[in-house]
């Protein structure tokens, strides 16, 4: 299964990637765009702009088309989280969304399911005083809206987790064996 982790900052994604890498040794990872674009030099703002998000929401869409990852990928992050990013952020009436649905609906079709990782309640993430809470908590609604809604008709299967990190990774896991070939 191709299958991406969605999800606002600090929820756990990357640490959930990291347990199901482990137990899926077929499976191939792809880091998040973010990660990707700052070791090839890219200089985000701080905070990040619309420009900065556009480029990652570029970068995810290169990801989920290179067919060269295989049938077996766990991705860190799809083009729907930099579409709630750029629709929380406080410049998003310059993010034309209608110009990038077309590419986005076409990458997300190569993908089988997107794991969605929401805020919890309780926080299960200490967030820094130098973090913008309000900016998470609205890029996870979001993100929720994006994607149990499906306002967009985007069409992919979501399977929301929750609980410790390895609960989550045994959720994600009893999804993709009933659902083997």
């Amino acid at each position: 299964m191709r299958i991406a982790f969605s999800g606002t900052h600090r929820v756990g994604k990357t640490t959930l990637v990291e347990e199901l890498s482990d137990l899926l040794p077929s499976y191939t990872t792809v880091e998040e765009p973010y990660l990707e674009l700052e070791e090839e030099g890219y200089e985000f703002a701080s905070p990040p702009s619309v420009e900065d998000f556009e480029a990652q929401l570029a970068r995810s869409i290169d990801h989920l088309s290179d067919t060269d990852t295989g049938p077996e990928v766990l991705f860190d992050r799809c083009p729907v989280d930099f579409i709630g990013y750029l629709q929380a952020h406080e410049d998003a009436e310059s993010f034309d969304l209608d110009s990038w649905l077309p590419r986005v609906r076409t990458a997300l079709q190569s993908l089988d399911l997107i794991v969605w990782v929401g805020i919890e309640q309780p926080d299960r993430i200490a967030l820094s005083a130098s973090e913008d809470e309000d900016f998470r908590l609205a890029v996870d609604e979001q993100l929720r809206a994006l994607l149990l809604d499906d306002p967009h008709a985007l069409g992919v299967e979501v399977l929301v987790v929750e609980g410790s990190p390895r609960a989550r990774a045994k959720q994600v896991l009893q999804h993709v064996s009933s659902h083997k070939p």
